[in-house]
């Protein structure tokens, strides 16, 4: 469908990319990877058409289409929310008005004409399109669009302008989906989605009929998006069969493959230089030593760029608190009217990572205001726990920055323990590398005042930290030092995130804000899923206070085990549920073999006669165990095949 040949880019004097060679299909499902500055945006504007090559060639199918969807930048005025995504079928709207105007033509004309045969022809020609194109559902096409992108029904009909950049650029994603191109490119989509939002674009995506490529800084999105990895590095691309994760896994060996290709190049050139060096001016060894010239000369040295190191920062860990953090109890919020909150009740102890899910407007971000005590309640009573010092991460939280302070100098003020080394490194993360460590905030954009906000926050955390939406302007191994730190963490945190990844590693617990209450789950988000999707939950859990569970969800009939047919036929699992899959396996055949240890231990006990009594008991007891048995086999068996099935 699209092929570059030979491709190569320059940014100025610096070379992004050469000698790239990529055929893209018409299924074609990739994840575009590579450091920041490779060039991973630039290629996507080729292939969209935005941006030429400095060196090769691209070649399209004719016909084919390519929408491309920036990581910003984009504004939309002038019409309301569905009407600009109406206008992307202008056409067939124009044709379903042509369709009438010949309808009512015919209605005029003598059905033995021959006026009126042309009339009827061009109708049922423009009938038979609009319907293969499905314009009758074009309405409800957009409905279920803005819906799943998270547009309320009120909000369709608001003007375009009236809503925020991150909006925006959902009313653009929207847009994009409808058109369905041929070639979807989507260069970090995730970035002004939501939760439930991002959990319906992956679905979408999944039943994509055409090719897409797009980037991501979200690891579970890719995992779940894309069949193979596309990486940009040392100058080339390089291809991966498979996500996200086999992709890491494939990396590590690739390069190990590379560095000892180097290593007996390496050899390999210190034995011709050598021997060069030694016979150089030896006349009986001139035929040699020309020889072992040329050879040198062939050879294309290979190059191993430097490998960004983990960063392995020594956090400061905070003084403990008691045992009980914080509690509400009947608590209400309202603004003027409208009520989010009412007759809350829950308990947050020590250690515990509570992650807040909901949709938007749900109130997750007034929850951690009101927890950080950057709002007040309208009724109910909010109690700290003995020993507690909060501290809030907001959204914007860049506007509680000194714009005079420069970015090293104010890092080190905070952060006395620390040395120069650690904290470049520490900001290099954070995407602040070599001189950008000396700018002075003020000169700094929004997002990259948030992540220097962030950055700042953990060198010297409290122990109770109120992070809303901390992985927002993140790249991967931001979010992975920011990951390792909080998991270390001793104290406890409360945290709004739109990264399944991210949630899925750290929370203990999860918090559904929504309907003006608070339900409780414990466990992380796939847990949650689990839950709400049918599994039981253990109401002997805590359920994070000491009165009745009333927040607390309530338990349901547990799922019935798949068939292994049935596992076959459907969608591959996420890697964290996979794992969980593994381990239950492990689990059962544990399980299995007890059971069946047992069995034989009734049956010993039952050749040697001792009492009508005892057989009996026996008897029962053992047919017990075999019950037990016959219903962990059945589970195993499922196991095993769902786990066969997406391996």
């Amino acid at each position: 469908m699209i092929q570059l040949s030979a491709a190569g880019k320059r940014f100025g004097h610096k070379l992004l990319f050469e000698n790239v060679d990529w055929l893209i299909t018409p299924r074609e499902r990739a994840g575009l990877v590579g450091a920041n500055g490779t060039g991973k945006s630039t290629i996507m504007k080729v292939l969209a058409g935005l941006d030429g090559l400095d060196y090769g060639g691209v070649a399209r199918t004719r016909g084919m289409t390519a929408g491309y969807l920036p990581q910003d930048g984009l504004s939309l005025s002038g019409r309301s929310v569905f009407a600009e995504c109406m206008s992307v079928f202008d056409d067939l709207r124009e044709m379903e008005t042509e369709m009438e105007s010949l309808m009512q033509r015919m209605g005029e004309l003598d059905p033995a004409g021959e006026e009126y045969s042309q009339v009827a022809d061009r109708f049922h020609h423009l009938d038979t399109e609009f319907r293969t194109r499905d314009g009758y559902a074009i309405e409800a096409q957009v409905g279920t669009v803005l819906s799943g992108l998270g547009f309320r029904k009120q909000d369709w009909r608001r003007r375009t302008e009236e809503f925020s950049g991150g909006w925006q650029m959902r009313i653009a994603l929207a847009k994009l989906l409808l058109e369905k191109p041929n070639l979807l490119l989507l260069d970090e989509p995730t970035n002004h989605l939501d939760l439930e939002a991002r959990n319906w674009l992956e679905r979408y995506l999944g039943d994509y009929p055409y090719a897409l490529v797009l980037i991501s800084h979200d690891r579970y999105f890719l995992d779940v998006t894309v069949e193979r990895i596309v990486e940009i590095w040392n100058k080339t691309i390089h291809f991966y069969p498979g996500n996200y994760e086999k992709y890491i896994q494939q990396k590590t060996e690739r390069r190990e493959q590379l560095e000892a290709a180097y290593r007996n190049q390496q050899e390999r050139v210190q034995q011709l230089e050598m021997f060069i060096s030694r016979f150089r001016y030896q006349a009986s060894k001139a035929k040699q030593v020309q020889s072992r010239i040329k050879e040198l000369e062939k050879i294309e040295r290979i190059e191993i760029p430097p490998e960004e190191k983990a960063i392995h920062f020594s956090f400061p860990q905070p003084k403990p608190s008691g045992r009980i953090v914080a509690e509400f109890e009947d608590v209400a919020k309202r603004y003027g009217s409208l009520e989010v909150f009412k007759d809350v009740d829950f308990l947050i102890e020590r250690g515990d990572r509570v992650a807040l899910v909901g949709v938007n407007g749900a109130g997750k971000s007034t929850l951690i205001k009101l927890l950080a005590g950057a709002e007040p309640l309208s009724e109910g009573e909010y109690r700290l726990g003995h020993n507690v010092q909060p501290d809030y991460f907001a959204q914007d939280q860049y506007k509680e920055l000194d714009p005079d302070g420069r970015l090293l100098d104010d890092l080190a003020g905070v952060a006395g323990h620390a040395g120069q080394t650690e904290l470049r490194s520490l900001l290099g993360c954070f995407l602040f590398s070599e001189d950008d460590v000396f700018k002075r905030i003020g000169v700094l954009s929004g997002g990259e005042r948030n992540r220097y906000a962030l950055a700042k926050l953990l060198v010297r955390p409290s122990n109770f930290l109120l992070l809303d939406e901390p992985t927002n302007h993140l790249d991967m191994r931001a979010k992975d030092v920011l990951l390792d730190a909080l998991e270390k963490f001793t104290g406890t945190v409360v945290f709004v995130s739109h990264d399944r990844y991210f949630i899925d590693k750290l929370a203990t617990r999860i918090f559904e804000v929504g309907e003006g209450g608070v339900r409780i789950y414990p466990g992380n988000y796939e847990d949650y899923l689990w839950r709400k999707e049918g599994g039981q939950i253990d109401l002997t859990l805590p359920d994070g206070n000491g009165r009745p569970a009333s927040n607390v969800a309530a338990p349901v009939e547990p799922a019935a085990a798949p068939s292994a047919e049935s596992v076959v036929k459907g969608k591959r699992l996420n890697p964290m549920k996979l794992q969980k899959l593994r381990d239950r396996c492990s689990e059962l055949e544990g399980l299995i073999a007890e059971l069946e240890s047992e069995i034989a231990g009734h049956e010993a006990a039952l050749s040697d006669f001792k009492s009508a009594e005892e057989s009996r008991r026996r008897m029962e007891a053992m047919e017990k165990s075999r019950g037990e048995l016959t219903e962990r086999m059945a589970e195993w068996e499922a196991v095993s095949a769902e786990i066969e099935a997406n391996s």
